[in-house]
């Protein structure tokens, strides 16, 4: 984490939070399993970066927008989330242990647990995502979009706009919690 302090940036788990903050969560069915669960290690993401991203989330009609740094380097993933200037969240993984902080004002319901989980859904190898889901899971790649689909329900959509997925634009479409993330990475 060297230098993710040293600028304003912005991260995709971060946006999941900022999205949490506009709205009251929705509970999801009753008949369904809520979160997956997914504890992938970082080496598993089979790549080394560092990106800064300006998130927006789109929830019941309201905007808000997020700035955040994502570092994945050998087999630790960092990440620390800014709001209004302020920082929000840090997370540390090392595939083993999560590692978390939280401003007091966050909500309960935004977990670190939560926000890994999706960054893992949007940015980790299929193969890897796959071999990790629940019965009554899957996923697909398609080109630029992924899937994710519960009992053959699709559940979210993940739009990327050129590869690697963390570079460029990725839209998460979450159907389940309705809300729509952007995260623009800084050029």
């Amino acid at each position: 984490m060297r230098h993710l302090f040293s600028h304003k940036v912005v991260a995709l788990p971060v946006l999941l939070m900022l999205a949490l903050l506009s709205g009251c969560a929705t509970a999801p069915p009753a008949s369904n399993q809520a979160r997956l669960g997914l504890k992938l290690p970082p080496v598993s993401l089979g790549e080394n970066f560092s990106v800064q991203q300006h998130l927006k989330v789109e929830r019941n009609g309201r905007i808000d927008e997020l700035d955040a740094a994502l570092e994945v380097d050998g087999g630790q993933l960092e990440l620390v989330g800014l709001a209004f200037g302020q920082r929000v969240l840090s997370l540390s993984y090392d595939g083993k242990e999560l590692k978390s902080w939280r401003h007091m004002m966050l909500p309960a319901q935004v977990k670190a647990e939560d926000v890994l989980e999706d960054m893992q859904l949007s940015l980790w190898p299929v193969q890897a995502i796959a071999q990790a889901l629940p019965a009554g899971w899957r996923i697909e790649d398609q080109g630029l979009r992924r899937l994710l689909y519960l009992d053959n329900e699709l559940v979210a959509s993940i739009d990327y706009s050129r590869m690697p997925r963390w570079s460029g634009t990725v839209v998460l479409n979450n159907l389940r919690y309705h809300y729509r993330l952007t995260i623009q990475s800084a050029r």
